[in-house]
C-alpha cells in the first residue's frame, strides 16, 4: 500500500514537472530560441532527450505518424496529460520545435 502511494506521487510530481515549466522566452537579441533549446527546456522532462522517455504517458516521438501540421496542433493545443503551448510559444517557435521533433525520427 505504501509502495502504491509513493508511485502515485512520483507519477504526479512527474505531470506536475511536464506542465508546470515557464514557458520559452526570446533571447536577449529578442530572436527566437532554436526549436532543439525549446525542446531541452519544454519537451525532454517528459520525452526526453532522444524524444523516447514516456513518462507521464508522453509518446515515442521517435514513431510518431503525424504529419507536421497534426504536430503543430498537438504542441498548440495539447493532448492528454501534455499541456498546449499556444500562447507560450509563438507560432515560429512551435514550428522549430515539431522541425526538431521530426529530426528525431528513427529511418526504417
Amino acid at each position: 500500500m505504501k509502495s502504491a502511494a509513493l508511485v502515485g506521487l512520483a507519477l504526479l510530481a512527474g505531470l506536475m514537472a511536464c506542465s508546470a515549466s515557464g514557458g520559452a522566452k526570446p533571447d536577449q537579441d529578442g530572436r527566437a530560441r532554436d526549436g532543439e533549446e525549446i525542446f531541452k527546456t519544454e519537451c525532454v522532462m517528459c520525452h526526453g532527450q532522444d524524444g523516447k522517455l514516456g513518462m507521464a504517458g508522453a509518446r515515442d516521438l521517435t514513431i510518431s505518424k503525424l504529419s507536421k501540421e497534426e504536430m503543430i496542433a498537438v504542441v498548440m493545443n495539447g493532448k492528454g496529460a501534455m499541456i498546449g503551448f499556444k500562447g507560450r510559444l509563438s507560432a515560429a517557435q512551435i514550428d522549430q520545435v515539431v522541425d526538431h521533433v521530426r529530426t528525431l525520427h528513427r529511418n526504417p
